[in-house]
Order: structure tokens, then sequence, then C-alpha cells
């Protein structure tokens, strides 16, 4: 493919690039998605174009300025294919003359996604074709809305369009795979009955024009697909499998023609005949398998409700989904699954949100607090605010992630493809020489021979599985990592991952929960703990430093009655002095102990103990008298050991990276088992620590969840972003964990190993299937029926291969 400096018009930066995506219809085989790719990318204004076979969609990278998404389309078409497009009506209302019915359909044509729109003024109707991958029908009816008009969707899109166009595929397939079968049936008895002499059979099977009237509707009945097929590929200058189909079984067939009406000679209908039919039933069993592997985004957007109750007007409306507003205002009753995003206003509840962070536990939620949509609301009522809607929500972005990526092409299918180029035009060519030398010196004279063996090299050969064998993998791949909370943004980046030999961890909001909790509260005097306890919760009370909070906590926790403090005052760098209960209440460090007059010999040894553990120690002092140490830490994750544990038996080497000192970030990494670690590294320092690695030649992933992390995500080789974190860093990551717990960089490693070894396979059987299969039926050593058999199952092997993945579990890494 031509880089985009070739394509693009100097000037023209990067982010004025769009992306389409398109489904194209009509492709055979690997050679026909490279037809495609290849004339995409020689459009001008076109900066990168990929085809994927398995899921029949185009991903193109174009610049609006050169290039319209008409002309993709028209170039798409030109070649010989079709692009699904989707049609639906608009009823309008408000129109007053043919100027606003002008105004309306001039809007609609501009609208990103629409193909053509018709306005018809009499009717006030509009009639759209548009890209179901693009734009939805209540964008149309949005954007109308906007121009001051009113409108209505006559005909619905359907959600299921998809699922539709497949199983009518299969129903075709299955209908011609019937027809085929029941008149090949006959000429594959008779042949059967004539090679092993049986007498028994009724002799007008063997009649030269009943065999013509049967093998005809089958030639070019059921095969018609495959010339036409041919057709579009020759007139492009290109080669598919539809041309070795059509060139094998048109040789076999039309030879038989010329026998039956001109001489005498050996008959081969039934191989034509029973060639069709073995490809039919291969392209019928592969359309069912790969319907299996877009379950995955199948299942993603079965979640996602189809009304919400809308608060309008002070009445409860229950409306479609995509009519929901920003700032509308819904009401979500217990057992009901939230429409979109938003934050609650009012009640308060226990959701499920399962299919999003994969904790079976529900989450408590109160007014200010997020919810997302389709998450399920498990017990009380509540109203909230809606704060994003249709493609912003975050099912939606999930949805969107995972269709990119399994549209998108991995580096080693780039190898497949380049095969298949060549390789079609390649096997005509050894097909024509086969047959030239069994004609010539292996069987002289032996014209049906050469013809049978030239057929065989011709169907043995199709690329079908070729083609097949990375796309699947990485569709089933990506999709049962979305199962698990694992977001995939590309298949280069599932590539990668398998390859990472370091990984970095950020240690706050990573490797630790980011909130400090208490952790060791030690009484020096003669109060009990939990008098210490509240003490010191009710002096931090008005505190909003986040260690008085973590106090406070552990005081609410614990169910203590917290006193209204008399005086307070916070010193900087210090600590806090409180008046509670009529007690002079110290909290702070040494400093403040010093300077107030505080014996620190009571403290020191056990201070000492807690910070050596990483732990950050404070003194506390009432009426004048050391009274107590309390400890607080920023806890480690529950499964964060057991997670860095998995890495290292995976032979990755672990570090970890930190603005802390080095004496609290040597306590964490000691806790979960991490030799390698870098402290006191400024934010802005972080992305060079992970260059410098990257530097010695280590393959870096980069694991965070904050703002400060975005830098060094973008640098590492893959940058994977805790779901739990900031949008910043998951857009500038590659992976997105949605669950806050560390076992899913382990499983996203582990699941990319499992995907590449797949592929591998894939790739490694249909390359030696074509490796061998050639030499064998050039040699004469394969008839042309089994190697259509053989070849037809190739496809569907690798596919059914593929879909192993969907059963990859987590604990298989364990």
């Amino acid at each position: 493919m031509p880089h985009a400096a070739e394509k693009i018009e100097p000037g023209v930066a990067d982010h004025k690039l769009k992306k389409l995506t398109l489904k194209v219809e009509g492709m055979t085989c690997a050679a026909c998605a490279a037809r495609v790719e290849k004339g995409l990318s020689k459009l001008s204004g076109v900066s990168d174009a990929a085809v994927n076979f398995a899921v029949e969609k185009a991903s193109v990278s174009y610049d609006p300025a050169q290039v319209t998404p008409e002309k993709l389309v028209q170039t798409i078409e030109g070649l010989g294919y079709g692009v699904a497009k989707e049609k639906t009506e608009l009823q309008l209302k408000k129109m007053t003359c043919a100027a606003c019915a002008n105004r309306i359909e001039k809007k609609l044509n501009s609208l990103p996604g629409v193909f053509k729109a018709n306005v018809n003024f009499a009717l006030e109707k509009a009639t759209v074709e548009y890209n179901p991958e693009e734009i939805r029908p209540a964008d149309m009816k949005k954007a109308v809305v906007q121009l001051g008009y009113d409108a209505e969707e006559v005909r619905a899109v359907n959600p299921d369009r998809e699922r539709e166009e497949r199983q009518r595929e299969i129903a075709r397939q299955r209908t011609w795979l019937i027809v085929s079968g029941l008149l090949s049936l006959p000429l594959l008895f008779a042949m059967i009955a004539h090679l092993f002499s049986l007498h028994w059979y009724p002799m007008v099977l063997i009649n030269p024009v009943l065999q013509f009237v049967l093998a005809t509707p089958v030639q070019f009945g059921a095969g018609w697909q495959f010339y036409r097929g041919a057709y579009n590929a020759l007139k492009n200058g290109s080669a598919n499998m539809d041309v070795l189909v059509a060139m094998g079984t048109s040789a076999a067939y039309l030879y038989s023609v010329y026998n039956t009406f001109v001489t005498e000679g050996p008959l081969y209908y039934e191989t034509a005949a029973v060639l069709i039919t073995l490809i039919i039933l291969g392209k019928m069993l592969e359309a069912i398998a790969k319907g299996r592997t877009s379950e995955a985004i199948k299942k993603l957007m079965g979640l996602q409700p189809k009304t919400a109750r809308v608060m309008r007007n002070g009445e409860e409306q229950d409306i479609p989904i995509e009519e929901v507003e920003v700032d509308d205002l819904i009401l979500v009753r217990p057992g009901e699954k939230i429409p979109v995003d938003g934050i609650i206003t009012e009640g308060s509840s226990a959701i499920d949100e399962s299919m999003l962070t994969g904790e079976s536990l529900p989450v408590d939620k109160k007014v200010g607090d997020e919810v997302i949509g389709a998450t399920i609301n498990k017990h009380g009522s509540f109203k909230f605010r809606a704060t994003k809607v249709g493609k912003d929500t975050a099912l939606a972005q999930i949805i969107k992630i995972v269709e990119e990526a399994q549209g998108s092409k991995a580096p080693i299918q780039r190898i497949a493809d380049v095969i298949s180029g060549y390789f079609v035009p390649g096997v005509v060519v050894i097909a024509v020489i086969t047959f030239l030398a069994w004609y010539f010196w292996g069987a002289p004279g032996d014209f049906p021979r050469a013809l049978t063996y030239f057929t065989a090299v011709l169907v043995i050969a199709c690329p079908c599985a070729l083609g097949l064998a990375t796309p699947t993998s990485i569709m089933v791949g990506t999709g049962r990592g979305a199962e698990m909370g694992i977001l995939f943004k590309g298949g280069e980046h599932l590539e990668k991952a398998h390859r990472l030999t370091a990984v970095v961890l950020d240690k706050t909001g990573t490797i630790t929960k980011g909130e400090p909790e208490v952790t060791d509260l030690i009484s020096l005097g003669d109060l009990e703990a939990k008098d210490l306890l509240g003490l010191a919760a009710a002096a931090e009370k008005n505190s909003e430093h986040p260690l008085g909070q973590a106090i406070v906590d552990k005081a609410n926790a614990e169910k203590i009655n917290l006193l209204e403090p008399e005086s307070f005052k916070a010193i900087p760098g210090h600590g806090i002095e409180a008046q509670v209960a009529a007690k002079k209440v110290l909290l702070g460090n040494r400093k403040l102990m010093r300077e107030e007059g505080i014996d620190l010999g009571a403290f020191l040894e056990k201070v000492e103990a807690l910070e050596n553990e990483g732990k950050t120690a404070m003194l506390m002092a009432v009426e004048g008298k050391p009274q107590a140490v309390i400890a607080v830490a920023d806890t480690v994750k529950e499964h964060s050991k057991e997670a860095i544990s998995a890495l290292q038996r995976m032979g990755i080497e672990v570090w970890m990276i930190t603005g802390d000192n080095r004496r609290t970030a040597e306590a964490i990494a000691k806790q979960v088992g991490i030799k390698n670690v870098l402290a006191e590294v400024l934010p802005e320092d972080k992305a060079n620590e992970v260059q410098k690695l990257k530097d010695q030649g280590r393959i870096v992933g980069m694991v965070g969840d904050g703002i400060n992390d975005a830098p060094a995500l973008a640098t590492a080789d893959i940058g994977m972003a805790i779901g739990t974190g900031t949008d910043v860093a998951m857009e500038a990551a590659d992976i997105t964990l949605m669950k806050g717990d560390l076992r899913g960089i382990v499983a996203g490693i582990a699941l990319s190993r499992a995907t590449m070894r797949n592929i591998k396979q894939n790739l490694f059987w249909a390359l030696i299937y074509n490796t061998l299969g050639i030499p064998v039926a050039a040699f004469g050593f394969l008839s042309p029926i089994i190697a259509g058999a053989a070849m037809a199952f190739s496809s569907v092997s690798v596919v059914f291969n593929a879909l192993r993945l969907k059963k990859w579990q987590f604990t298989d890494i364990y």
C-alpha cells in the first residue's frame, strides 16, 4: 500500500482525516478483499484502507477535502462488489413550501453517512439512503428538528439487519445446495456404478443427453455466482477463488458437452456438478461459522434497553432510547436496565455493574453518583440526569472499540494478503503447466486425464482458508476479551501484546487502591483504641486532608458517633490542633510534637517500624501527653500480588513506577514481590523512564489510570489503562481494562498469546494444505471431487479452529 504522503496532498494534517466503515457485499475470498483494498488505497486522499474478509467490512481513513464517501462507494461498486445501504422514510411536518423541502433535503444530504436523501413536499416524506455503520435515523430526525421542523420515522431500522442478511445468505446457499445436490447425485451414482462395473443401476443414467440436462442447471444456476464473481475479478485485472472454480468446472463441463454432441468420448459432468455442490456446501458452513464469530458484538448490543422512562412536562413518558437527549430526567425502577449514562439526582439504589466491571456484587449509588447505561438497577427507585446518550455512552464506546478491533488488521495478516494477491494467478499458471505436462509427456494425447489433473490443481488451490486464518481469530479473540472486560483497540495491539517482555505498573491506583486507609492504631497511654479513634476522627472532622479523611472514614466504618470539635486549626506541613470534649488534641508529624514540647521518645520506635513498612505515621497527643500512633497507607489491591506473580511466571519483567519516596516505594514493592522499582519519578518524567526501558531492547507495556500516566501510556509499545481511571488515560491506551483488577493485565497478555497461537495454527494448516495439495494434484494423486471436498472444508476448519477461542478461560493462565 502506498504511504500516506504519496496520496495526501502536502499540508493536510492527520487530524483532518476522517474514518469510514463500509459493509462490503459480494466478496468470496481473500483475493476479493485484497482487490477492494488496493482499489481504495489508490484513490487520491485515502490515507489508509483495510478490508477484512471475515467481517466483510472496509475501514478507510481519508481526507474529505480530496475524496468523498460517495467516491469510495463508487470505487467499490466499480470493482464489482456492493456496499450495504439501509433505507428509511421520515414523515415530515411543519413544511409550508417547496423551499422548506429543499432546505431539509440539503441538510440530510450533508449529514455524514447519508448517501442520498430525497424530500417530497407533496407527500411530506423524506426517503433517505444511508450507511448504518455511520448514522442512525434518530440522528437524521434530530437534524430535521434543529431546522425547526418535525420528523417521525415511518419505517424503523431493523437492529438485526446483519444477522438477517447472514441468514438470507445461508438460506440462499442452502437452496442451491439442495438443488445442485439432487441433480448431482444421479451423475455421481452413474460414475460410481460405471467405475465399479455395477450392472443393477438404471441404464438411463449413463445417457449423455440426460447427464447434460442434469448438469446444466447446476453449472449455470447454482454455479452462476462463481461466473459472476470471476467476471468482476477479471474485468478489473485480477483473479480470485471464483476464477479457479469457474475455470475448473467449465473445463470439465464444456469438454463433456463436446463429447456429448460431437464425439462419443468420456463424460465429466459429475466432476463439474459435484464440485459446485461441495463448494456451495463449504460456503454455507463457512457463513454459519462466520456468523458465530461476531456473537460478542451481538451480546453487547443486546445489553442496551430499547426504551427509557423520561420526565417531560411533568409527566412520565416511555420513549425509544434513540430519542433520549442530554439533560433529560430519567426514572428507573427496581429490576430495570439503566438506559443511558448519567448522574443520580434523586433517590438511591444498588446497581449491578457486572456487564462493565465483571464484579458480581451490586454497587451502592446515591445522589451525585454516576450510573452507566445497560447496567441493572437491583433495588431502589431513583431519578438521574442523562449526561451521555447515543454513541457517547460507555456501552456504545465499548461496542465501537470492539467493532474497530474486529475490523482492523493485525500485521501478521499482511503476509497472508501478499500471498493471496499472487496466489491465484500463480495457481492458474501451475494448472496450465500441469495440463501441458500430462498431455505432452505424462500421458501423451490423453486429453481427459490432463484435463482432470488441470481441474484438480485449480480446485485444491483455493486461498479461502488463507484469507480467513487471521481475521477470524482476531474477531473471536477481541470478542472474548470484551466479554472479560479487556478492550483491544485494534488487531495490531492484540498481536503485539504477546511479545511484551516488560510491564511497568504505576503504583497509586494501579497496584494500590489509590485511597489512604487506616492500617494501624497503637495506643501509648491509658485510653482505649476506640476512644482514641473517636477523638482523632472528631479532631479531623473538618479537615480536607486525605489522611485526615481516612481517619474519619475508619471511625464511620466502625459506627463511632463523632463529637463536634469546639475548635479546629490546620497547621500546614505539621498537622492539626483541635479542642474535642474540652481536651486539646494534637495530630501530626514530629515537627508538630517538637514545637508543642511533646516528648518524642515514646513515639519513635513505633513510628520507625511503621515507616519502614511504607506507611505514613501520625503522632497523637491529648492534653500534652503522647497517646497514640495512627498509621495510614494506600493499601495494595486484593489481587495485585497474585497478578504480579503470574506475570513473572510468564517470563515478563515487572517494574513499579511512582513519585513516592524510595522507602515507601520499596515497602509496597516488597509486599507484592516486585524487585525493579523506579521511585521519586515526577509525572512528566514517567514517559522518559518508559523510553529508557525501550532503548535497552525491552518490549514494554505500561499500565496506569491517571492523567499523568497518559504520556507514558502513549510512549510504551502497549499502553494499558485501568478502566476505573480517567478518560484521558483510556484514550491514550491501546488496551483498556474495564476492571481495576491487575489480573486483567495477565489475562490480556495470555489471551494475546492464545490468539497468536490460534492464528499461527490457521496459517500453518492453510499454507501446508495448499503447499502439499497443489503438487499432489499436479502429479495425478488427487481427483477433482476429492480436491473440491478438501477445499470446501479447509475454510470451515479454519473458522472452527478460531471459534475454540470462545472457550478460552481466565483460569487457563494459573
